[in-house]
């Protein structure tokens, strides 16, 4: 099975994205842009691993208060064009201290240094760069609480991955 940990969203930043992804059909950017049933933002990725109630318990023996992240910014890693997090010390903190328990209990884990993104659009074609500017009224504002985080499979369908929460 195919793991990972993320928090997933309320639809006021659903909505956000979706706003974000249809501004830039306007512009006429193509690409696989994400579905909004895979919007969602990574903790850490864990790839195959066959004991997922093992990581469940990991996960469920962390100690989380709520808080709020907020929208932020943009930019492109290549082929992959997102949005960011404005930076938070909270998600910081329980990022590393979800990474430090896996690495403790030697639950195998991506160890790519943590860069809190929400992927938008893959393979983007665009005859104009991307311009983050073009859609921060969209982002504005837009905030929610993080009271949980989520373990999640992700399976490739005939459309594209499909990602269940567990």
């Amino acid at each position: 099975m195919r793991l990972f940990i993320s928090i997933n969203f309320d639809n006021n930043i659903k909505d956000a994205l979706l706003s974000v992804q249809d501004a830039m059909r306007l512009k006429s950017v193509r690409g696989n842009f994400t579905r909004p049933e895979n919007m969602h933002l990574t903790l850490a990725f864990i790839g195959d691993y066959s004991d997922p109630d093992y990581v469940k318990e990991v996960i469920d023996s962390i100690v989380m208060a709520p808080f709020d992240i907020s929208l932020s910014g943009m930019g492109d890693f290549g082929g992959l064009w997102w949005v960011g997090i404005e930076k938070n010390d909270r998600l910081e903190t329980l990022a590393r201290i979800l990474r430090r328990r896996f690495a403790e209990v030697d639950i195998p884990f991506d160890k790519k240094r943590f860069s809190p993104h929400i992927t938008i659009v893959r393979k983007p074609e665009s005859v104009i760069p991307l311009a983050p500017g073009d859609y921060a009224d969209i982002l504005r504002g837009k905030s929610m609480m993080v009271d949980h985080i989520s373990l999640m499979r992700s399976d490739r369908g005939k459309n594209g991955m499909i990602y269940t929460e567990l």
